[in-house]
């Protein structure tokens, strides 16, 4: 991944610098302590990962990112946790607050790996995972381990074997469109479930190993039509 970094404090930019050399698939390309000298770079020459503070006189990074003309990472850092919140509005793939370590710093970017792989292999491969954002972070979930998913108006929960339930604000909708129909079937509005799960039907129940899900009216055709095909 290429990536720059953005910070008006010049050794918070040694310290990025310092860790992007111990981790192979993060090329830092350049560093500014001028944010409109970023946004200059990044019009003729396109990074894939920035690293970006959100405290800086002449321009917070939250303003940077709206000014940006392309689609691109952010991982912010910040010596302040109150923007952790506008940070997960502004789809960022990390925060990470000040003084860092390398350890934080190397999650940071392998999730940031992990995301770039997944988008820029789609379609070329099977799907295996998910990016979901929560906690005000992406969190990767493999679709194999999921045990069913219910929706809580513009909340949902992801029920995962072996692991802790992950909460997103995002609709059923929207979740339903990250999933390949091949594997997932909607049987409730509020109710998506992996098919290889399904254990039996009865009249307008699924039995799977936690529990058992009703089927909603309006999902009675498009179940069984799948279920049975």
């Amino acid at each position: 991944m290429k990536a720059i970094a953005v910070d008006d404090e010049p050794l918070a930019l040694h310290v990025i610098e310092t860790f992007c050399t111990n981790i192979e698939c993060v090329q830092l390309q350049k560093t500014f302590t001028k944010p409109s000298e970023a946004l200059k770079h990044l019009r003729k020459f396109p990074a894939d990962l920035i690293f970006l503070d959100i405290n800086m006189p002449a321009i917070s990074g939250i303003n940077f990112i709206k000014e940006l003309q392309q689609n691109v990472m952010v991982i912010f850092t910040t010596a302040y946790s109150e923007y952790a919140v506008m940070s997960y509005e502004l789809n960022a793939i990390d925060y990470l607050l000040k003084p860092i370590s390398q350890k934080r710093f190397e999650q940071a970017v392998l999730k940031a790996n992990d995301y770039y792989n997944f988008v820029h292999q789609a379609g070329k491969a099977v799907q295996k995972d998910i990016f979901i954002r929560a906690d005000f972070r992406l969190v990767k979930v493999a679709l194999d381990e999921i045990l069913y998913i219910e929706g809580l108006g513009d909340y949902l929960k992801i029920y995962i074997k072996d692991r802790k339930t992950v909460v997103a604000r995002m609709t059923m909708k929207e979740i339903s469109a990250s999933l390949p129909v091949s594997e997932f079937i909607r049987v409730h509005r509020s109710f998506i479930l992996p098919k290889n799960r399904i254990q039996s039907v009865r009249n307008k129940t699924i039995i799977i190993p936690e529990k058992e899900i009703p089927i909603g009216n309006t999902y009675l055709k498009q179940f069984f039509e799948q279920f049975q095909g």
